[in-house]
């Protein structure tokens, strides 16, 4: 406490304000041993291609904030962009980036292709980027709730220049506008671009500013500079502020955005810290980090496998994202302005991934925010028709198969988010569930509902996320409203993936609507039959008793882990792939429950790594982070809609989760001694491979005993559950 009160003696005497609050972040560093922000290394997952690549970003972002300022992906050689997904393999959005060159403008930028990608990272942690660009030019970012803040320095010459892309992004524009409404500030709007192949008109708006006036202003469409005009529109535009570097060749920028309007930009934009002190941003965003990334603390000598850890959980954190404005505001899926009341709106929903992990993630370590995501998806349900698979600020893409947003809905009350409607929420359940060709905006919720419903199958993998659609819902119907009616329907109905079973050849297997076997590669997507055989999580005693019994069914994992690497189309175990992420825990069902660790321990060493090529596939919004984070505590959110977990040995001697209703402490892990002896839960011996949520929500103490050697000890563990 002397060292607060010191503080604020000199801030008494005139220190300036971002001083004092680097001081504080400081003294809360030392007292609490570290800075999870910066454990946390952004570059981790954002090099290479194609499937086995992370796609993650190396910019700044705020926890679950509206901004996203990075390079992109996608077209990191167009400068610094404000909106970015995390993990997402297919380019998009990428709207207004903004590249400092040293210099004045002497030829218009066109579509910005023409510029180098910058030459190095300095640092990159959370909430904080510094890059050297090409030209010697320096770059800091960082942002706040609905803001991004960039420092450039140039090299000192007499000029630098600052460009800004209104009609550029990183796929394409249809549409755009921006205005320079003085020598320090401009704003505009832009609409267009796709995702993966899908359309997604929404319009953006921003509003941006200097710290000091430019000397020249400017704009340019496609190959025409256009200077000291004004106004610049469509295709391949934008503005330029060329600045005297004589002197101080440092500038900071500023910009907003709003999904609503260029006035509700302004409005976000003066609702940031109104300074000009860099430092003062920085600070309190890596302030807001360390709170949030400290809800999970990990006691452990392996620094390296710490910085995976935060980093990974650091992804888990930065979507779902704010898109209401300040004034809570925002653009509805009818494409009506809404305002929501006492809480935020979010979108940013890859669901077919964040379902199986980060949902259950989130709703343990941020109800509210949880909350406020599900009531976000029911208002967007309200708006559209009904849920979708994968939305992008306020468009339903169509992306991915399955029902997943009814799997989400019910995973995050389960695991403690219940401040929604829930009445609504079931509404759109229900009814996406047994209404065939009813759609969100113009996507179909369940294909092929009709042949679900009147056979009793459809495409095998489709089919299969119905099931487990289906199973969600009669959890939820349970658990959320006391349905048992309905309840009792769709949980029976779930049990339709024993209509694919195949007798023959012992797999499940898709068939033509007449009943006919098709050939049995047929209507997997993204992974192979032998990777989505084990697609039922939730009556995996009577999946495993109908292929021949635990030992078969040992066998039959055994040869799905020869690899760890494969792509969607090989027959082995793809680490980066979704469908393939609960398989390890299967173990637990059968007589060797100690080959889940195993594998699990395969896995962090053979797959994953702290280079920027150190994640097996796509994070997909946090997906695969999420089950970094799961697989490391030694607990994996295995069965759709019900609370609990199936058991593996931690990577750390010890985890603290902070919990809104009490610590849970994790002791006994480790990355050697791999197999679990014994068990404790809140000191009583426990003989399960599963942990019910009800037991440690609360709180509590879970106590692995491990050893270097497999132990037969825990191998007739209590089987866990089966819902039949």
């Amino acid at each position: 406490m002397k060292y607060l009160n010191l503080l604020k003696d000199k801030y008494r005497r005139g220190i300036s304000g971002s001083l004092v609050i680097m001081l504080l972040v400081c003294i809360c560093v030392n007292l609490n041993g570290q800075s999870y922000a910066h454990l946390v290394d952004t570059e981790i997952g954002n090099k290479g291609n194609g499937l086995g690549c992370g796609y993650t970003y190396v910019g700044a972002s705020y926890p679950f904030g509206m901004v996203q300022f990075t390079p992109s992906f996608f077209s990191p050689h167009k400068g610094f962009v404000i909106n970015q997904l995390s993990g997402a393999g297919c380019p998009h959005m990428g709207n207004f980036p903004v590249l400092p060159i040293s210099g004045s403008l002497n030829d218009s930028p066109n579509d910005m292709n023409g510029y180098e990608k910058y030459k190095c990272v300095n640092e990159a942690y959370a909430g904080y980027l510094s890059v050297d660009m090409a030209d010697k030019t320096k770059a800091e970012l960082t942002v706040d709730k609905r803001t991004g803040i960039a420092n450039f320095i140039f090299n000192k010459n007499e000029e630098g220049t600052v460009l800004i892309g209104s009609g550029v992004n990183s796929t394409f524009v249809n549409n755009a506008m921006v205005k320079i409404t003085s020598e320090y500030s401009c704003e505009g709007f832009s609409e267009g671009g796709e995702f993966c192949g899908s359309a997604t008109n929404y319009r953006v708006y921003f509003a941006a500013e200097f710290n000091r006036p430019a000397q020249q202003t400017g704009t340019w469409i496609k190959h025409a500079l256009l200077d000291t005009a004004s106004y610049g529109f469509g295709k391949n535009s934008g503005a330029y502020f060329t600045f005297d570097t004589t002197d101080d060749n440092e500038v900071m920028y500023r910009i907003a955005i709003s999904y609503v309007s260029i006035e509700n930009a302004k409005e976000n934009l003066n609702a940031s810290n109104n300074t000009w002190d860099f430092e003062h941003y920085k600070q309190n965003t890596v302030k807001d980090w360390n709170e949030c990334l400290s809800k999970i603390a990990v006691k452990t000598d392996d620094e390296d496998r710490k910085k995976q850890f935060y980093t990974h959980l650091y992804h888990s954190l930065i979507h779902p994202n704010i898109v209401s404005d300040v004034n809570g505001e925002y653009m509805g899926a009818d494409y009506q302005v809404y305002r929501s009341s006492g809480s935020d709106q979010y979108s940013s929903f890859s669901v077919w991934d964040t379902y199986r992990t980060q949902s259950q993630l989130l709703a343990m370590l941020f109800p509210k925010e949880t909350g406020d995501m599900m009531k976000s998806l029911v208002d967007f349900a309200d708006q559209s028709g009904g849920y979708g698979r994968w939305i992008l600020a306020n468009i339903e893409t169509g992306i991915m198969q399955g029902d997943p947003t009814a799997i989400l809905i019910a995973n995050s009350y389960a695991f403690g988010a219940t401040d929604f409607d829930l009445q609504r929420a079931y509404y759109h359940m229900k009814r996406g569930a047994t209404i065939p060709r009813l759609r969100s905006q113009d996507q179909e919720i369940r294909p092929h509902l009709t042949e679900y419903i009147n056979d009793g199958h459809t495409f095998a993998s489709m089919m299969l996320e119905y099931t487990s659609a289906d199973f969600a819902i009669g959890q939820f119907a349970e658990q959320a409203l006391g349905n048992t009616v309905d309840s009792k329907f769709f949980v029976s109905r779930s049990q339709n993936w024993k209509n694919i079973y195949n007798p023959e050849n012992n797999w499940l297997n898709s068939r033509y609507p007449n009943g006919v076997w098709k050939d049995i590669e047929h209507d997997w997507r993204e992974a192979t039959y032998k990777n989505y055989f084990w697609m039922v999580p939730y009556n995996l005693s009577t999946l495993i008793d109908t292929i021949g019994g635990r030992d078969y069914a040992e066998k039959r994992l055994d040869t799905l882990f020869v690899r760890l690497d494969a792509s969607y189309e090989e027959d082995w175990f793809a680490a980066g792939n979704e469908p393939d992420f609960q398989v390890p825990w299967i173990y637990n069902w059968t007589n060797s429950p100690n080959k889940t660790s195993h594998v699990i321990n395969r896995i962090f060493n053979e797959v994953y790594t702290s280079s920027p090529d150190g994640l097996p596939g796509n994070d997909d919004l946090g997906s695969m982070g999420a089950w970094y984070v799961f697989a490391s505590v030694g607990l994996y959110p295995m069965i759709p809609g019900v609370g609990g977990f199936s058991v593996n040995t931690p990577q750390f001697e010890e985890v603290k989760l902070k919990l809104p209703q009490g610590d849970l402490v994790i002791q006994g892990g480790s990355t050697d001694k791999i197999y679990i002896k014994s068990l404790k839960v809140n000191g009583k011996s426990h003989h399960s491979t599963w942990i019910d949520w009800a037991d440690i929500k609360e709180g509590g103490k879970i106590e692995f005993q491990t050893s270097k050697k497999s132990s037969t000890e825990f191998n007739i563990a209590d089987a866990p559950p089966s819902y039949k």
